[in-house]
Formats: C-alpha cells, structure tokens, sequence
C-alpha cells in the first residue's frame, strides 16, 4: 500500500467514524423526541380529565362526589395551567413560575405583576393547541390553557443537551486520535530521515576519496570538479536529512540573497526551455532568521514541481516582496493548473499527481516552512491550464 492509498484509508476511516456518530446522535433524538411526544400525549389527557372535573364541579349536584372531583383538581402540581371565561378574565391559575410570590388561598387576587406575567402567557397559549374548551352549560363556555410541564421540558432540551455533549466527546476523541497519529507520524518522519542520512555518509565519504584518488591519477580536473560537485550535493542532502526532526538552527539572513542562493543550484539544471526570472527589490531585502539548507530544499522542491507541471517548457517567475511584518516570496508557473478542491491537499502526506514519486515533498516543504520557522505556506491562485501560484510567508526580524 503506497502513501495516497493510506491517506485515502485515513480519509475513510473519518468519514466513516462521523458517519456513525451522526447516526447515533439522530438514533438518540429520534428515541428522545418519541418520549416527549407520549408524555405531551399523557399531559393532554390529565388536562382532559381536569377539565372534565372542572366542568362536573361548576353543575354538581347533590349526588356528586364533590370531594372527587376536587381531589383530580388539585392532584395537578406540575403542569402549569389557567382556567378563563369566554371574557378572557382569568379564574383560576396553577403551577407558573410568577415573578412574586402568591398566597395559596387567596388564587384570585393576583398582582399587577403576576397579571402582566399570566396573559403573556395567555396570548401565547391561545396560538397554541395546549387549550381545551369547556362547555359549562348552554350559555358559559370557560378555556382551560395549559403549558409543557417543568419534566417534559426537560426532556425537550435533553436530546440537545446529549447532542451537544456528544459531540464535544467526539471532537475530544477525534483531536486526540489526531494527535496520536501526528505523534507517529513524527517518530516515522524522524526515524526515516535520520537513517537515510546516516546510511548517506559512509558512502558519501568513500566518494570524497575517490575524487581525491582520481586527482592523483592524473584524471581530467574539470571531470574531477564535476564529481566533486556532486558529491558536495550529497552531502548537503544528507546534512538535509539529519536536520529532520531537530529544531535547525537558524542565523539571520536577508530574503534577497537567501531566495537568489537557494536557486543557484538548480539554474543550471532546469530545461532551457523553461525560462527562470527572478524578481526582487532593495526595499524588499528584509531579515530573517532562516537554516540555509532547509530553505534551499524548499525552494528546490517548489522549482522542481514547477518544472514538472509545465512538462518542462513555460515560465517560471519568483517574487520577493515585503510587509512591515513578514517576508513574502511568489513562486508562479505556466503549468497546468492545481484544482481549487486541492489547494490544501496537496501538501498532505502521499498526495501526488505524478506516476513516480511518494508524494512527499511539500509536505516536507510545509513541515521546514511552518514548523521550522514559524512561517507559513500555501496556494495562493491556481487555474487550470493556465498555472499556480505558491505563496511563502516568513517573519521579518523584530516583528513576531
């Protein structure tokens, strides 16, 4: 299994682990929404049954059993309620929350307070189907309104409270498995890079003596200079490698000569076809504090994937510009194009459009940029067919 197909596994294993949890928490509002709708349902008929008692009480004869009646009417201690007359004057009221205090016996005198409190409620409960109509007799029609008690309340909210709840243990689990899997994926980068800079210099160091050998032997000195080149390339790669890992350390350097530095190595090795411009003014030579060979890493990697995306003809244009508080370098090319959907997924691990390759070098480049020297990195515009542009930011000296 390469690289993208990992990423891809990850990207499943997300998407599957939000998917579930997405169906537990709908699971779970569906359960608790069907036990607040029985238990509205139960509400209704207690209320029926009130007002059944209420409208047996106001005709009671002398056969009735008033003590029975009152006994369903005051059994109700958790569902507030009001009883009004076809008038809208309010006769009776239970179990609201008023704002001042009531004496229990005295359930008709109600306080300028409690008066305004109880037909707020009144005109709310009106557009609602929480009211009952009681016929009295032929001429008194009264209405019993009646409001979701403290309970079914709470069972109102408590899905939401769940979700909410559920949720926030989902990001922590999520953001801990993230940081797990960052972790690993730190030890495996720095594991890695250690290693391959260590198995680099022995053989490294034997081919510094050859060319020390062929010297001697009388061999062409321009051939010798040449292997002594690359040579010296290995063995800036290697010392690449072992800074992996490690917090590099960094000297200050201005942005104009570090950019022109860091392409000096691949001028001469790019298609001539492919035209290299750099463009960078004095106003713009700003400090910064930078590891030299990490920055030419960068740079390199974004000159190759240039070239590459052009098929090794276009032009490529490299800016340096400046703010009062951060460098800015522009690398643009004529390629063809990174889709908008893309623009951060390019820098993930195994992410790649070439048939060669692991898909690891802007992540690299990411990692040197934002880890490293606590800048940033990202695509700045791209449109297909016509090229992208990569945008670098970096802290001046003094300023953050």
């Amino acid at each position: 299994m390469n690289l993208r197909n990992i990423y891809d596994s990850r990207r499943i294993w997300k998407v599957a682990l939000i998917t579930v949890s997405l169906l537990l928490v709908a699971a779970f509002l569906y359960i608790s929404n069907r036990l607040a709708h029985g238990l509205a349902v139960q509400e209704r008929e207690r209320m029926e049954i009130w007002a059944n008692a209420t409208k047996e009480l106001a005709s009671a004869g002398p056969d009735t059993d008033v003590d029975f009646l009152l006994s369903i009417i005051e059994s109700n201690h958790n569902i507030p309620l009001m009883l009004v007359n076809e008038q809208d004057t309010i006769l009776l009221h239970r179990n609201f929350r008023l704002p001042e205090p009531v004496d229990s016996n005295a359930l008709f005198d109600i306080s300028p307070a409690n008066l305004a409190f109880l037909q707020k409620k009144l005109a709310r409960l009106r557009n609602s189907n929480h009211k009952i109509e009681i016929k009295i007799d032929a001429t008194t029609t009264q209405w019993l309104y009646y409001d979701d008690s403290f309970t079914l309340r709470q069972l109102a909210w408590f899905p939401y409270i769940q979700l909410a709840v559920m949720l926030i243990m989902l990001g922590i689990a999520y953001f801990a498995l993230i940081s797990v899997k960052r972790a690993e994926q730190n030890k495996v980068w720095v594991g890695l890079s250690k290693e391959t800079a260590h198995q680099l210099g022995t053989p490294i160091s034997s081919l510094m003596a050859w060319t020390q050998l062929l010297a001697t032997m009388g061999v062409d000195g321009d051939v010798v200079a040449d292997m002594d080149k690359d040579v010296h390339r290995l063995s800036v790669i290697a010392d690449r490698f072992s800074k992996i890992g490690s917090m590099p350390e960094k000297e200050l350097a201005f942005i104009n000569e570090a950019v022109q530095q860091s392409l000096s190595y691949m001028r001469t090795r790019i298609p001539k076809r492919v035209a290299l411009s750099i463009h960078t003014t004095d106003n713009a030579n700003c400090g910064i504090m930078l590891c030299q060979p990490l920055f030419e890493w960068v740079m390199e990697n974004l000159t190759k994937n240039a070239v590459d995306a052009m098929g090794g003809e276009g032009q490529l244009d490299i800016t340096v510009t400046s703010t009062t508080q951060q460098a800015l370098i522009l690398v643009r090319d004529t390629g063809k194009g990174i889709p908008r959907k893309n623009f951060k997924d390019v820098f993930n691990p195994g992410f790649t459009t070439k048939k060669r390759g692991w898909g690891l070098g802007l992540t690299l480049v990411k990692r040197i940029i934002e880890e490293y020297h606590g800048g940033r990195i990202y695509v700045k515009d791209s449109e297909l067919g016509k090229g992208t542009t990569f945008a670098i930011e970096l802290p001046i000296v003094g300023n953050g």
